[in-house]
Formats: structure tokens, C-alpha cells, sequence
């Protein structure tokens, strides 16, 4: 008994939800039955539109077609009854002539003879009928305003509703990935002038291959595109690689999206080392902001925290190495004293780099440049082996030098708004430059002895550092037309 009714049971619930899942379908097609109607409704709305307006074309080119063969007869109307009009007084005169001189020769009289036949004579040389073209002024032959619309009737006839556009194609040999700008090209299958615009998604990612089932980042959408090739520009490159896809639009439908092309976006990214970072140096992703009381309130904390047990008493803080400094990143002291600089995370150790600083020129001092893994705490950029800069200093006056090894050279250029830095690790080069007019300001050419990291200082005062930028091609052409000019850390004094 208890076996039939957890059997029937079942039977029911089964029963149950089938009959939920055909009250769902039943829902779904009436919701489809109203849709149906009102989308026929637009269709077919749309469609008399254009007909109407295709009718009004038709209308307007007949009307349009009809005066100009109505003006062409009023022209040649006139032409012709002017000429016939012309014609016909100097008929008539001539007449009047022929009949004055047949008078004459048959009159007896001789006195007045010679007088009246040089009059007829004169009159003759004078008459309108000698003056007068017998050529028609215009022609009776209208052939040239016939029509044939033979074609445009076949052209009508094959009216059709419009079809899905075809599915674009990019053209990866014409794409171009340069000054973190990348332009993509793409063709369709066959040409079709019912496509108003395309639509063009890009997506970062780290991924070579297909996409997977989640990716790290969303589609960005371009839309009312109108050629068949379009250029994202001012980009930066925080990932690998860009995949591109793109579909093109009629006035009624999108078409399929193309398939994925993958792009190379290779740049230089880093972030700041804020373990590095000196206490009066307030780090926010690629922003540093100096601060005043970053040491007192660390100093504050720790003495919150500071116990009476032997470990933290005075005396024994006292023997502690300022080089054994606990840090928040391992591997890395923070800067002290007034040396206020702060590390990228990242090391270079090949290739040809790029970034931008953006700082305030009204800090009391700046430098920017790239330092080794061995720079010490203490020391400050440009002051030792172990790294190179260029140095803003508004302290007393304002200068702008070039610092390597403590040796300084100053610079007779203007002081931007953004500087740029360039690295050729295996060339042993490291150039600055405006970032807004490349021009350059100094170039140091030397043999790193091992990998260096972006380096920068900041005392009262800001700055930015933008990062993921590829080597701009004014750089580029700029260094290999320089590469025998440049000044070298050799002429630093």
C-alpha cells in the first residue's frame, strides 16, 4: 500500500510539472501570437511606406520629366514662330519690291526712270530678304526626350525584402597594431549597398587561443561605423593580446559576427612598488602623492603598538640595522631619510621599452629614470652608480638636469608637462623625452650589469606614470637617426 502511493506520488508530481511546463509553452505561444501580429503590423506599415514614398519618387520624376518636355517645346515654339514671323515680312516686302519694279520697267515714261530704278535698286540691296538664314532655327525631332525604362522596370520587379547581410571578414594582413593605435580592415563576401553601418567589438585578454567560457573582461562595442575599416586610438596596452570581431547592419537586421581575430598588443606594464616606497610617499595605483605626515603617522602607529617586553624596548631598537627594516614587500627595503623614491614592480632585462610620468612642475623636486635592483636605501636617483635621471629641482631656482654616478649635466630645453622614457636594455640605451612633441632632451648610453626597474622621486609635490604604451615610431625613427648624436653619461660633469 505505502509502495502504490509514494508510486503514485511520483506519477502525480511528473503529472504536476508537465502540466506546469505545457502551461509555461502555452503562455509563450499566445505571448508569440501577439508579438506576431504586431510585428506583422510594422512590417507591413513599414512596407507601404516604402512603397509610398517609392510612389512619390515615380510621381515626382513624371511631373519633373513632363515640364522639361514642355519646356522644350515652349523654347522651340517660340524659335520657330519668330523665324516664320521674320520670314514672312520679308516675303512680303520683297513682293512690293518686285511689283514697284515691274511697274517701272513698263512704264513710257523716261524723265523720272533712271531716279526710280536706282531707288528699286537700293531698296533691293537693303531688303530683309537678303538678310534672312533659311536655316530652322529648331529642329521638329523630339526624339531625344524618349525614355526606356525597360531596365528600371526589371530593376522594380525585382524588389525583394531585405536579405541578412553577409558575414564580414578581417583582414589580418592589413591590420596594423602601432602607437598603441590599431586599425582593423576588414571585406564582405560580395558587395551589398542595403548596409548602412557596422558594428565593431573588441575585448582584452591574455589568451591566445579560442575564448574560453568566462573571460576576464567584457566586449567593447563601436557602433555606426560606415567604412569597412576603423581605428581605435589612444589605447593602452594592459593585456596581451585584443580580440576583434565585427558584423555588418541593413536597416532591419545585423548580420553574423565575423570571426575572431586575435592582435598582439605587446607594451610595457608595471605598477609601483609601494613597499619600496619612501613613508612620505602616499601610493595609489600608478599615482604618488607626497605627504608630509606619512612618517609621523607610521611613527605614531608604531609607537600605538610598541610594548614594554625586551624586544621593543629602546635599547634594543636602537641596535637594529636601518638596512633590516621590516618592509611590506619582500626582497625590497623602503627608502628613508631624503631619499623619496619609490620602485616600479616590474624589471627590465631585454627589449625596447616605453612609459610617460605626468608630474607637477611645481613640485620642489622631481627625477624619473630607471635604477638597479642594488640601489640602496639611502640613496638618492642620479647620485650613485646604481641609477640614472633627469632631475627637476624648483628649490632656490629652477633647473633641469641629466644625473648619473652623482655627476650632473644640465639641460637647455623646455620643461614639459609629461615626460617619456625609453629603454633598448641590449643597446645600453635610456632617452627622455616630450612626451607631446617627442623631442628629445637626453639620451645615456651605457652597459647595464644587470636588469633595471623604473625608477621615480617625488619631493612636495605629484605625479602619474602611465604605463601599457608601446614604443612610439617617432621615438623609434628618432633613436635610430640619433644613435650617433646622442650625449652619453660619459660627458656628465
Amino acid at each position: 500500500m505505502g509502495d502504490q502511493k509514494e508510486s503514485l506520488r511520483k506519477i502525480t508530481h511528473t503529472l504536476a510539472m508537465k502540466n506546469e511546463e505545457i502551461s509555461n509553452f502555452v503562455c509563450t505561444l499566445k505571448q508569440n501570437l501577439e508579438n506576431l501580429e504586431g510585428n506583422t503590423n510594422r512590417v507591413q506599415e513599414d512596407l507601404e511606406s516604402e512603397f509610398t514614398a517609392l510612389n512619390a519618387v515615380l510621381v515626382e520624376m513624371k511631373e519633373n520629366m513632363v515640364t522639361r518636355i514642355k519646356q522644350e517645346r515652349a523654347s522651340r515654339t517660340y524659335e520657330l514662330q519668330s523665324q516664320l514671323s521674320a520670314c514672312s515680312k520679308a516675303l512680303e516686302s520683297s513682293e512690293e519690291l518686285l511689283e514697284l519694279a515691274n511697274q517701272t520697267l513698263c512704264s513710257s515714261e523716261t524723265d523720272g526712270f533712271n531716279q526710280a530704278a536706282k531707288d528699286i535698286k537700293d531698296s533691293v540691296t537693303m531688303a530683309p530678304a537678303f538678310r534672312l538664314s533659311l536655316k530652322a532655327k529648331a529642329s521638329d525631332n523630339m526624339s531625344h526626350l524618349m525614355v526606356d525604362f525597360s531596365q528600371e522596370r526589371e530593376v522594380l520587379q525585382g524588389l525583394k525584402f531585405l536579405p541578412v547581410p553577409g558575414t564580414p571578414e578581417i583582414q589580418v594582413s592589413e591590420c596594423q597594431v602601432c602607437d598603441n593605435t590599431v586599425t582593423v580592415v576588414w571585406t564582405l563576401p560580395e558587395p551589398d549597398s542595403k548596409i548602412e553601418h557596422y558594428i565593431l567589438e573588441h575585448r582584452r585578454t591574455n589568451h591566445e587561443g579560442p575564448p574560453r567560457l568566462r573571460e576576464d573582461y567584457p566586449w567593447m562595442v563601436v557602433e555606426g561605423i560606415r567604412e569597412m575599416e576603423h581605428s581605435l586610438i589612444g589605447l593602452r596596452f594592459d593585456t596581451r593580446y585584443l580580440t576583434f570581431r565585427v558584423r555588418a547592419c541593413n536597416k532591419a537586421v545585423a548580420g553574423e559576427f565575423s570571426e575572431l581575430v586575435t592582435l598582439e598588443t605587446h607594451a610595457f606594464n608595471f605598477k609601483l612598488d609601494s613597499g619600496s616606497a619612501h613613508q612620505n610617499l602616499k601610493v595609489e595605483d600608478l599615482s604618488v602623492e607626497w605627504d608630509s605626515c606619512g612618517g609621523k603617522i607610521q611613527d605614531i602607529r608604531k609607537e600605538k603598538t610598541r610594548t614594554n617586553s625586551p624586544m621593543h624596548s629602546p635599547a634594543r631598537s636602537a641596535l637594529n640595522s636601518p638596512k633590516r627594516t621590516p618592509t611590506a614587500r619582500p626582497g625590497r627595503d623602503r627608502f628613508t631619510a631624503e631619499s623619496y623614491t619609490v620602485l616600479a614592480d616590474t624589471s627590465i632585462d631585454a627589449g625596447q621599452h616605453y612609459w610617460e610620468v605626468r608630474f607637477d612642475k611645481e613640485s620642489k623636486a622631481f627625477a624619473v629614470g630607471v635604477a638597479l635592483r642594488s640601489l640602496g636605501r639611502f640613496d638618492q636617483l642620479g647620485k650613485s652608480s646604481a641609477s640614472w635621471c633627469i632631475h627637476l629641482n624648483n628649490w632656490l631656482q629652477q633647473s633641469l638636469t641629466a644625473k648619473h654616478n652623482n655627476k650632473a649635466r644640465t639641460l637647455d630645453c623646455a620643461i614639459p608637462d609629461r615626460i617619456g622614457v625609453y629603454v633598448n636594455y641590449d643597446e645600453g640605451v635610456l632617452s627622455f623625452y616630450n612626451s607631446k612633441t617627442k623631442q628629445l632632451m637626453h639620451t645615456f648610453k651605457t652597459k647595464f650589469p644587470q636588469p633595471v626597474i623604473p625608477a621615480f622621486m617625488v619631493w612636495n609635490g605629484t605625479f602619474s606614470v602611465l604605463t601599457g604604451m608601446q614604443v612610439p615610431s617617432l621615438v623609434q625613427s628618432g633613436q635610430r637617426r640619433n644613435s650617433n648624436t646622442s650625449s652619453s653619461n660619459a660627458s656628465l660633469t
